[in-house]
């Protein structure tokens, strides 16, 4: 008897043992020649993502510490054309939905963290088009030194912070950054550095700080929009040609600088403003229920 109570034991004590076993995986993209663009899709239903550049050949890695064992990813890559195609899906095949693990996420009080966690490093010698679905979770964009043509990020909840860790901005014009998300936070410093054509940050409930510390090198459109939540815009200096359209309710407390020119009820102007301007920055900025504050 006393043998079979230790037999179960142990089996109880093995059983909790791989429930909390993480797996690594590891991805990468040995071919290095035969393309133009690298096209990197990652999607994950939950994780904490973080992105930087690396000192590889390759032009993708990929490392991975995953949870649970019983939900492998899926990662293919091919050249078709002038474009390397890489592909990571990591699909949720547990039994709950992704709307019932936000809310047992939101509402357990749970420090457990998001479970899943990846690194994905880039090198700097490629142009890459990059495309991100996070279920859940937080993510970090580290962007120096990375050639970068497009980054769109999408989420249904989620934190996402976008930098530059040093003085070093996208050698190249990126034609869209994209930020959406139903529920979250969405952090750009040295917007910048992105050298970007437009820059679209959409939140349904949470907030959005962007931050121009410098004027823009070539002309910029830039829609950032929150449902409920806060916005929090910063400018450059009021030497650089910038034009502001705010779009707010009764509901939203709104904060301007005075050296903020007003050319009707919802544009402002700073004083470098000039319409055919190539370094303006155009801005359109709306908040539903909230705070508005531009510095």
């Amino acid at each position: 008897m006393l043998r079979k109570f230790c037999l179960v034991f142990l089996g109880i004590l093995w059983g909790i043992g791989v429930s909390k076993a993480q797996l690594v995986k590891e991805y990468k993209t040995p071919e290095k020649n035969g393309f133009d663009l690298v096209h990197l899709n990652f999607s994950t239903y939950k994780s904490v993502t973080k992105l930087k550049r690396i000192r590889a050949s390759e032009p993708i890695n990929i490392h991975g510490h995953l949870e649970q064992v019983n939900i492998i990813p899926t990662f293919y890559h091919q050249v078709e054309g002038n474009i390397l195609e890489a592909n990571l899906l990591h699909k949720n095949i547990e039994s709950e939905n992704l709307g019932k693990s936000i809310t047992s996420k939101l509402f357990s009080g749970s420090n457990t963290g998001f479970g899943h966690s990846w690194d994905v490093g880039l090198a700097s010698n490629f142009l890459y088009h990059l495309d991100f679905t996070l279920g859940m979770g937080r993510s970090e964009f580290d962007l120096a030194y990375l050639p970068i043509t497009q980054l769109k990020v999408k989420s249904a909840s989620a934190d996402v912070q976008i930098d530059y860790s040093s003085d070093n901005p996208n050698q190249v014009q990126m034609d869209t950054l994209l930020v959406t998300l139903n529920m979250g936070s969405v952090s750009v410093h040295h917007a910048n550095f992105t050298n970007a054509k437009q820059i679209i940050l959409e939140v349904n409930y949470g907030n959005i700080d962007l931050d121009f510390s410098t004027g823009m090198s070539s002309s910029s459109h830039v829609i950032a929009a929150v449902g409920a939540g806060t916005l929090r815009l910063k400018l450059p200096p009021e030497s650089f040609p910038i034009k502001i359209k705010a779009k707010t309710t009764a509901m939203c407390r709104t904060s301007l600088p005075k050296y903020l020119k007003a050319i009707d009820d919802q544009t402002y102007v700073t004083k470098g403003y000039t319409a055919n301007d190539p370094r303006l920055l155009d801005l359109i900025i709306d908040v539903g229920v909230g705070s508005l504050t531009v510095e």
